[in-house]
Protein backbone atom coordinates (compact mmCIF):
# COMPACT_ATOMS: atom_id res chain seq x y z
CA UNK A 1 0.00 0.00 0.00
CA UNK A 2 2.59 2.52 0.42
CA UNK A 3 4.30 1.83 -3.02
CA UNK A 4 0.90 2.51 -4.28
CA UNK A 5 0.64 5.75 -2.14
CA UNK A 6 3.94 6.80 -3.17
CA UNK A 7 3.10 5.83 -7.14
CA UNK A 8 0.24 7.59 -7.11
CA UNK A 9 2.03 11.29 -5.18
CA UNK A 10 4.26 11.36 -8.51
CA UNK A 11 1.20 13.34 -10.00
CA UNK A 12 -0.07 16.05 -6.80
CA UNK A 13 2.58 18.44 -8.15
CA UNK A 14 1.37 18.82 -11.82
CA UNK A 15 -2.14 18.65 -10.68
CA UNK A 16 -1.73 21.01 -8.42
CA UNK A 17 -0.34 23.46 -10.89
CA UNK A 18 -3.52 23.24 -13.12
CA UNK A 19 -5.06 25.21 -10.36
CA UNK A 20 -3.28 28.21 -11.25
CA UNK A 21 -4.48 28.58 -15.10
CA UNK A 22 -8.31 29.04 -15.17
CA UNK A 23 -9.07 32.18 -12.06
CA UNK A 24 -12.34 31.45 -10.45
CA UNK A 25 -12.41 28.34 -11.82
CA UNK A 26 -9.52 26.91 -9.69
CA UNK A 27 -11.47 26.95 -6.70
CA UNK A 28 -15.05 27.17 -5.91
CA UNK A 29 -14.56 28.53 -2.57
CA UNK A 30 -13.09 27.73 0.90
CA UNK A 31 -16.20 29.08 2.61
CA UNK A 32 -19.49 26.66 2.60
CA UNK A 33 -21.80 26.98 -1.00
CA UNK A 34 -25.58 25.78 -0.66
CA UNK A 35 -25.92 21.58 -0.88
CA UNK A 36 -28.09 20.45 -4.12
CA UNK A 37 -28.78 17.55 -1.83
CA UNK A 38 -30.28 20.11 0.64
CA UNK A 39 -31.63 22.07 -2.38
CA UNK A 40 -33.57 18.73 -3.92
CA UNK A 41 -34.81 18.11 -0.08
CA UNK A 42 -36.51 21.43 0.16
CA UNK A 43 -37.99 21.00 -3.42
CA UNK A 44 -40.06 17.75 -2.07
CA UNK A 45 -41.05 19.57 0.57
CA UNK A 46 -42.58 22.92 -0.71
CA UNK A 47 -43.98 20.29 -3.12
CA UNK A 48 -45.96 19.07 -0.39
CA UNK A 49 -46.84 22.12 1.68
CA UNK A 50 -48.32 23.59 -1.40
CA UNK A 51 -50.41 20.75 -2.29
CA UNK A 52 -50.80 18.71 1.01
CA UNK A 53 -50.89 14.94 0.46
CA UNK A 54 -49.46 14.83 -3.14
CA UNK A 55 -46.29 13.02 -1.66
CA UNK A 56 -48.44 10.13 -0.58
CA UNK A 57 -48.63 10.84 3.35
CA UNK A 58 -51.68 10.65 4.75
CA UNK A 59 -53.58 13.83 6.31
CA UNK A 60 -55.35 12.35 9.17
CA UNK A 61 -57.79 14.59 9.16
CA UNK A 62 -59.19 18.33 8.46
CA UNK A 63 -58.57 19.46 11.89
CA UNK A 64 -54.41 18.16 11.47
CA UNK A 65 -53.95 20.14 8.78
CA UNK A 66 -52.61 23.01 10.42
CA UNK A 67 -50.52 21.25 12.51
CA UNK A 68 -48.95 19.74 9.19
CA UNK A 69 -48.50 22.94 7.51
CA UNK A 70 -46.79 24.39 10.71
CA UNK A 71 -44.49 21.83 10.77
CA UNK A 72 -43.89 21.73 7.16
CA UNK A 73 -42.95 25.72 7.35
CA UNK A 74 -40.89 25.45 10.15
CA UNK A 75 -38.61 22.89 8.39
CA UNK A 76 -38.53 24.51 5.17
CA UNK A 77 -37.71 27.81 6.68
CA UNK A 78 -34.92 26.65 8.52
CA UNK A 79 -33.38 24.62 5.97
CA UNK A 80 -33.86 27.29 2.50
CA UNK A 81 -32.68 29.70 5.27
CA UNK A 82 -29.64 27.93 6.03
CA UNK A 83 -29.03 27.39 1.94
CA UNK A 84 -29.62 31.05 1.26
CA UNK A 85 -26.95 32.40 4.50
CA UNK A 86 -24.46 29.99 2.53
CA UNK A 87 -25.30 31.35 -1.30
CA UNK A 88 -25.00 34.93 0.09
CA UNK A 89 -21.94 33.94 2.71
CA UNK A 90 -20.16 32.62 -0.23
CA UNK A 91 -20.97 35.09 -2.90
CA UNK A 92 -19.81 37.93 -0.19
CA UNK A 93 -21.20 41.39 -1.92
CA UNK A 94 -20.94 43.27 0.87
CA UNK A 95 -16.89 41.90 1.40
CA UNK A 96 -17.34 41.73 5.22
CA UNK A 97 -14.43 39.38 6.71
CA UNK A 98 -15.17 35.84 7.35
CA UNK A 99 -15.73 36.70 11.33
CA UNK A 100 -18.90 39.03 10.26
CA UNK A 101 -21.87 36.67 9.27
CA UNK A 102 -24.31 38.31 11.02
CA UNK A 103 -25.62 40.52 7.98
CA UNK A 104 -26.03 37.38 5.63
CA UNK A 105 -27.61 35.80 8.40
CA UNK A 106 -30.45 38.32 8.31
CA UNK A 107 -30.18 38.78 4.76
CA UNK A 108 -31.33 35.13 4.41
CA UNK A 109 -33.95 35.15 7.43
CA UNK A 110 -35.92 38.50 6.07
CA UNK A 111 -35.72 36.40 2.65
CA UNK A 112 -37.60 33.58 3.61
CA UNK A 113 -39.88 35.50 6.03
CA UNK A 114 -41.00 37.46 2.47
CA UNK A 115 -41.21 34.20 0.71
CA UNK A 116 -43.24 32.76 2.94
CA UNK A 117 -45.77 35.98 3.35
CA UNK A 118 -45.97 35.62 -0.84
CA UNK A 119 -47.27 32.08 -0.44
CA UNK A 120 -51.03 32.51 -0.30
CA UNK A 121 -50.77 34.54 -3.64
CA UNK A 122 -48.38 32.28 -5.38
CA UNK A 123 -50.12 29.28 -4.27
CA UNK A 124 -53.04 30.62 -6.32
CA UNK A 125 -51.14 30.98 -9.27
CA UNK A 126 -49.81 27.09 -8.96
CA UNK A 127 -53.87 26.17 -8.51
CA UNK A 128 -54.50 27.81 -11.73
CA UNK A 129 -51.86 26.51 -13.55
CA UNK A 130 -53.29 22.90 -12.67
CA UNK A 131 -56.93 23.80 -13.66
CA UNK A 132 -55.40 25.41 -16.96
CA UNK A 133 -53.43 21.28 -17.80
CA UNK A 134 -56.96 19.46 -17.07
CA UNK A 135 -58.53 21.91 -19.17
CA UNK A 136 -56.29 21.65 -21.48
CA UNK A 137 -55.55 18.37 -21.78
CA UNK A 138 -58.32 15.81 -22.44
CA UNK A 139 -56.57 12.43 -21.32
CA UNK A 140 -56.63 14.44 -17.68
CA UNK A 141 -59.02 12.98 -15.34
CA UNK A 142 -59.15 15.55 -12.92
CA UNK A 143 -57.29 18.13 -11.57
CA UNK A 144 -55.71 16.16 -8.99
CA UNK A 145 -53.98 13.86 -11.43
CA UNK A 146 -52.31 16.69 -12.51
CA UNK A 147 -50.64 17.93 -9.43
CA UNK A 148 -49.69 14.23 -8.89
CA UNK A 149 -48.42 13.36 -12.03
CA UNK A 150 -48.02 16.16 -14.09
CA UNK A 151 -44.03 17.05 -15.08
CA UNK A 152 -45.37 20.92 -15.98
CA UNK A 153 -46.79 21.14 -12.57
CA UNK A 154 -43.74 20.51 -11.05
CA UNK A 155 -41.77 22.81 -12.79
CA UNK A 156 -44.18 25.77 -12.83
CA UNK A 157 -44.67 25.34 -9.23
CA UNK A 158 -41.25 25.31 -8.23
CA UNK A 159 -39.95 28.13 -10.48
CA UNK A 160 -42.75 30.79 -9.37
CA UNK A 161 -40.54 29.60 -5.97
CA UNK A 162 -37.46 30.52 -7.67
CA UNK A 163 -38.63 32.93 -9.65
CA UNK A 164 -39.43 35.04 -6.17
CA UNK A 165 -35.74 34.69 -4.90
CA UNK A 166 -34.44 35.45 -8.26
CA UNK A 167 -36.05 38.66 -7.81
CA UNK A 168 -35.24 39.02 -4.03
CA UNK A 169 -31.46 38.97 -5.87
CA UNK A 170 -30.79 35.41 -3.61
CA UNK A 171 -27.08 33.94 -5.38
CA UNK A 172 -27.04 30.42 -6.49
CA UNK A 173 -30.68 28.93 -4.76
CA UNK A 174 -33.07 29.92 -7.82
CA UNK A 175 -30.83 28.45 -10.42
CA UNK A 176 -29.91 25.38 -8.03
CA UNK A 177 -33.62 25.06 -7.64
CA UNK A 178 -34.23 25.06 -11.26
CA UNK A 179 -31.67 22.83 -12.06
CA UNK A 180 -33.38 20.13 -10.02
CA UNK A 181 -36.35 20.59 -11.61
CA UNK A 182 -34.95 20.43 -14.97
CA UNK A 183 -33.38 16.99 -14.07
CA UNK A 184 -36.96 15.92 -12.63
CA UNK A 185 -39.10 17.05 -15.33
CA UNK A 186 -37.37 17.57 -18.55
CA UNK A 187 -38.42 21.04 -18.49
CA UNK A 188 -35.56 23.90 -18.40
CA UNK A 189 -36.87 27.28 -17.12
CA UNK A 190 -34.52 29.71 -16.19
CA UNK A 191 -35.66 31.50 -12.23
CA UNK A 192 -35.50 34.73 -14.51
CA UNK A 193 -38.37 34.42 -17.02
CA UNK A 194 -41.52 35.92 -16.14
CA UNK A 195 -44.63 33.74 -16.42
CA UNK A 196 -48.70 35.09 -16.16
CA UNK A 197 -51.24 32.77 -14.85
CA UNK A 198 -52.78 29.89 -16.30
CA UNK A 199 -50.00 28.44 -18.39
CA UNK A 200 -50.01 25.28 -20.08
CA UNK A 201 -47.08 23.07 -20.50
CA UNK A 202 -48.29 19.88 -22.26
CA UNK A 203 -45.99 17.29 -22.20
CA UNK A 204 -43.17 19.32 -21.43
CA UNK A 205 -40.07 16.94 -22.71
CA UNK A 206 -37.34 19.36 -24.11
CA UNK A 207 -38.89 22.74 -23.56
CA UNK A 208 -36.57 25.38 -22.75
CA UNK A 209 -37.30 29.22 -21.44
CA UNK A 210 -34.63 31.45 -21.29
CA UNK A 211 -33.96 33.60 -18.30
CA UNK A 212 -35.23 36.79 -19.91
CA UNK A 213 -38.51 35.57 -21.51
CA UNK A 214 -42.01 37.13 -21.09
CA UNK A 215 -45.01 34.79 -20.76
CA UNK A 216 -48.48 36.56 -20.57
CA UNK A 217 -51.75 35.24 -19.50
CA UNK A 218 -53.47 31.77 -20.24
CA UNK A 219 -50.54 30.55 -22.70
CA UNK A 220 -50.24 27.21 -24.23
CA UNK A 221 -46.82 25.33 -24.84
CA UNK A 222 -46.52 21.99 -26.26
CA UNK A 223 -43.33 19.69 -26.11
CA UNK A 224 -39.65 20.43 -27.20
CA UNK A 225 -40.21 24.34 -27.62
CA UNK A 226 -37.62 27.03 -27.31
CA UNK A 227 -37.92 30.07 -26.02
CA UNK A 228 -34.51 31.28 -26.64
CA UNK A 229 -31.58 34.12 -27.62
CA UNK A 230 -30.67 34.54 -30.92
CA UNK A 231 -27.39 35.85 -29.92
CA UNK A 232 -25.65 37.17 -27.38
CA UNK A 233 -24.87 41.03 -27.03
CA UNK A 234 -20.69 42.22 -26.18
CA UNK A 235 -19.21 44.77 -25.37
CA UNK A 236 -16.37 47.17 -27.02
CA UNK A 237 -13.82 44.02 -25.22
CA UNK A 238 -15.77 41.08 -26.34
CA UNK A 239 -17.35 40.37 -22.78
CA UNK A 240 -21.00 39.64 -22.92
CA UNK A 241 -23.54 41.73 -21.69
CA UNK A 242 -25.60 40.43 -18.57
CA UNK A 243 -29.21 41.62 -17.95
CA UNK A 244 -30.21 42.86 -21.77
CA UNK A 245 -33.43 41.70 -22.64
CA UNK A 246 -32.57 38.75 -25.27
CA UNK A 247 -35.65 36.21 -25.55
CA UNK A 248 -38.91 36.53 -26.80
CA UNK A 249 -42.20 38.07 -25.46
CA UNK A 250 -45.39 35.70 -25.78
CA UNK A 251 -48.59 37.78 -25.18
CA UNK A 252 -52.11 36.63 -23.60
CA UNK A 253 -53.46 33.54 -24.81
CA UNK A 254 -51.03 32.48 -27.06
CA UNK A 255 -50.46 28.73 -28.58
CA UNK A 256 -47.02 27.68 -29.38
CA UNK A 257 -47.01 23.90 -30.72
CA UNK A 258 -44.24 21.38 -30.51
CA UNK A 259 -40.96 21.89 -31.40
CA UNK A 260 -41.15 26.01 -32.70
CA UNK A 261 -37.76 27.68 -32.00
CA UNK A 262 -38.59 31.51 -31.07
CA UNK A 263 -35.51 33.50 -30.90
CA UNK A 264 -34.20 36.66 -29.77
CA UNK A 265 -36.00 39.53 -28.21
CA UNK A 266 -39.29 39.51 -30.11
CA UNK A 267 -43.07 39.74 -29.56
CA UNK A 268 -45.28 37.24 -30.31
CA UNK A 269 -49.09 38.89 -30.36
CA UNK A 270 -51.99 38.16 -28.48
CA UNK A 271 -54.23 34.93 -29.80
CA UNK A 272 -51.30 33.94 -32.35
CA UNK A 273 -50.98 30.02 -32.66
CA UNK A 274 -47.79 29.27 -33.82
CA UNK A 275 -47.42 25.82 -35.45
CA UNK A 276 -45.33 22.65 -34.94
CA UNK A 277 -41.70 23.04 -36.10
CA UNK A 278 -41.70 26.75 -36.66
CA UNK A 279 -38.77 28.70 -36.67
CA UNK A 280 -39.10 32.37 -35.65
CA UNK A 281 -36.66 35.48 -35.13
CA UNK A 282 -39.04 38.48 -35.38
CA UNK A 283 -42.28 39.84 -34.45
CA UNK A 284 -45.42 38.43 -35.17
CA UNK A 285 -48.59 40.53 -34.96
CA UNK A 286 -51.86 39.63 -32.84
CA UNK A 287 -54.23 37.36 -34.13
CA UNK A 288 -51.82 35.39 -36.72
CA UNK A 289 -51.47 31.62 -37.66
CA UNK A 290 -47.66 31.11 -38.41
CA UNK A 291 -47.43 27.43 -39.75
CA UNK A 292 -44.82 25.72 -42.20
CA UNK A 293 -46.08 24.76 -45.17
CA UNK A 294 -47.18 20.83 -45.24
CA UNK A 295 -44.21 18.45 -46.22
CA UNK A 296 -44.76 16.27 -49.18
CA UNK A 297 -45.03 12.60 -48.17
CA UNK A 298 -43.94 9.85 -50.55
CA UNK A 299 -45.61 6.72 -50.23
CA UNK A 300 -44.11 3.47 -51.80
CA UNK A 301 -46.03 0.59 -52.46
CA UNK A 302 -44.51 -3.22 -51.03
CA UNK A 303 -44.36 -6.40 -52.50
CA UNK A 304 -45.05 -8.75 -49.76
CA UNK A 305 -41.25 -8.96 -49.32
CA UNK A 306 -40.77 -5.43 -48.49
CA UNK A 307 -39.58 -4.38 -51.82
CA UNK A 308 -40.99 -1.11 -53.02
CA UNK A 309 -42.82 -1.46 -56.37
CA UNK A 310 -44.75 2.17 -56.57
CA UNK A 311 -44.31 5.50 -55.51
CA UNK A 312 -46.95 7.72 -55.12
CA UNK A 313 -47.46 11.47 -54.24
CA UNK A 314 -49.68 11.10 -50.90
CA UNK A 315 -51.58 15.20 -52.19
CA UNK A 316 -52.53 13.03 -55.19
CA UNK A 317 -54.55 9.97 -56.43
CA UNK A 318 -52.51 9.16 -59.59
CA UNK A 319 -49.32 7.10 -58.59
CA UNK A 320 -45.94 7.18 -61.09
Amino acid sequence: MEDSKNTYDQYLDSYLDSFERYGQSSFISFRPIPSMTEIERIVEEFMELLFPGRSGRRVLSQDCIREVIATLLNRIGENLEKQLFAAWYHENPFSLPDSDTDPYKDLAHTTVLKLFEALPSLRTMMKEDAQSAFEGDPAATSIQETIISYPSIRALTLHRIAHFLYRENAPLVPRMISETVHKQTGIDIHPGATIGRCLFIDHGTGVVIGETTVIGNQVKIYQGVTLGALSFPKDACGALIRGAKRHPTLKDRVTVYANATLLGDITIGENTIVGSNSWIRHDVPANTLVQNEEPKSIMRELSPRGVPRKTCDAHSSSQE
